[in-house]
């Protein structure tokens, strides 16, 4: 392999996003199909072989059925790879493909590595939410005694951010109706032409499905809350219970893929960098409030490279709820406008796995159609987590 050498990216392609459940767009494609075509799409757009590629390192959260047995090697097959490349899949739960990029990142700049294809899958119309854990749990009894009260689901966790921070219904679904106004917008304006890439075997998933243009606060109003039940209402009395279909990110299909390569291999390649990598943080944070980890792995990212939050052009914060970028924004003095200025998973989708290449190749593209030069990253993560980068486009 070479020499230690800088880290650029290359490229970024997905699929449009198929709501997760049957009868969505993509619920007819098999993952490892979903994974490999974005595979092919990063070699071809790029005039690539192959067995040029050092690895490939893919996301995905629920690791059974059509999505066990290393989903990242059955896609490099799948894609007509040579035999010799390999692959493994990363479980960073929502944050898995940007845990990609950060190992695949690290591997170039230590030298490890030339190549690397990075990137995501999630079908949770085929593998739903929660499958991995079917006929288990993984509250073992050392577990269960260090968190004696128990844990609580994301849904719980988000409900619990909005009554610290103190966002109200109101708040949540007019946050969410932007998400979806952004969207709509980009896409009409043609902002995801160059990313998104065609699904041979899904020829009617032209866009993301999610979208709703015309989302609007009174039409969310009317949406039940999600994750309400007597047990919970009774353990914590004090919640508005505000988190609804509507202002939580939905259950959707897709994958991604990235192309990272030394900067010295780009050259010899003829490949043009579109950006490189300023920072890249990883934090563990209270699991019972779950979705806040991405506050102190802001912080930390950009004070490790000597950054204030107004050093930034854009910022990617995952919205699997829409209390969790709401509270981050408060935090830490963010500009709302600078926040998914193309919308988020609210309205783009939250294909797990995928959604960490997802939001790269948003943030690319935005600071590219700007002339913005520094973006930031960001995803929550089940358990407690956090990843945050800062991207620099060149």
């Amino acid at each position: 392999m070479s020499t230690r050498s800088e880290a650029v990216l290359i490229d970024v392609v997905r699929t449009p996003v198929g709501r997760g459940k049957p009868g969505g767009s993509l619920s007819g494609v098999h993952p490892v199909d979903l994974a490999a075509g974005m595979l092919q799409a990063v070699l071809d757009r790029n005039g690539l072989d192959s067995a040029q590629v050092d690895d490939v390192l893919l996301g995905c959260v629920s690791q059974v059925g059509d999505q066990s047995m290393n989903i990242a090697r059955q896609a490099v097959l799948a894609a007509g790879f040579d035999e010799r490349v390999p692959a493994t899949t990363i479980d960073r739960q929502c944050g898995s493909s940007q845990q990609a990029v950060h190992f695949a990142a690290a591997g170039i700049a230590a030298g490890h590595s030339d190549i690397v294809i990075v990137g995501g899958v999630e079908s949770m119309s085929r593998v739903p939410l929660g499958s991995s854990a079917a006929g288990g749990s993984p509250m073992s009894p050392r577990l269960r005694a260090r968190y004696a009260e128990g844990l609580v689901n994301q849904g719980v966790s988000a409900e619990l951010i909005a009554h610290r921070w103190g966002f109200d219904r109101e708040a949540l679904d007019a946050f969410a109706a932007e998400s979806h106004a952004r969207a709509a917008r980009a896409w009409r304006e043609g902002f995801f032409d160059r990313t998104v890439v065609a699904v041979p075997e899904a020829p009617d998933a032209v866009a993301d499905e999610t979208v709703r243009e015309g989302a609007s606060v009174e039409k969310l109003a009317g949406l039940p809350a999600s994750f309400r039940t007597d047990a919970l209402a009774a353990r914590f009395p004090d919640l508005s219970w505000s988190i609804t279909p509507g202002n939580s990110s939905p259950l959707t299909d897709g994958a991604s893929a990235a192309l990272l390569m030394s900067a010295d291999r780009a050259e010899r390649l003829g490949l043009t960098p579109r950006a490189r990598f300023r920072g890249f943080d990883v934090v563990g944070d209270d699991p019972l409030m779950m979705l806040t980890g991405p506050i102190p792995a802001t912080r930390r990212v950009l004070d490790r490279a000597g950054l204030t939050i107004d050093d930034l052009a854009a910022y990617e914060v995952n919205e699997a709820f829409a209390s969790v970028p709401l509270a981050w924004a408060a935090e830490l003095g963010a500009d709302p406008a600078k926040l998914n200025p193309r919308g988020g998973a609210i309205a783009l989708g939250h294909a797990l796995g995928s959604s960490g290449t997802r939001l790269l190749g948003t943030l690319l593209d935005h600071l590219e159609a700007t002339g913005g030069r520094l973006g930031l990253q960001t995803m929550c993560e089940g358990g407690g987590m956090a990843n945050a980068l800062l991207l620099e486009r060149l």
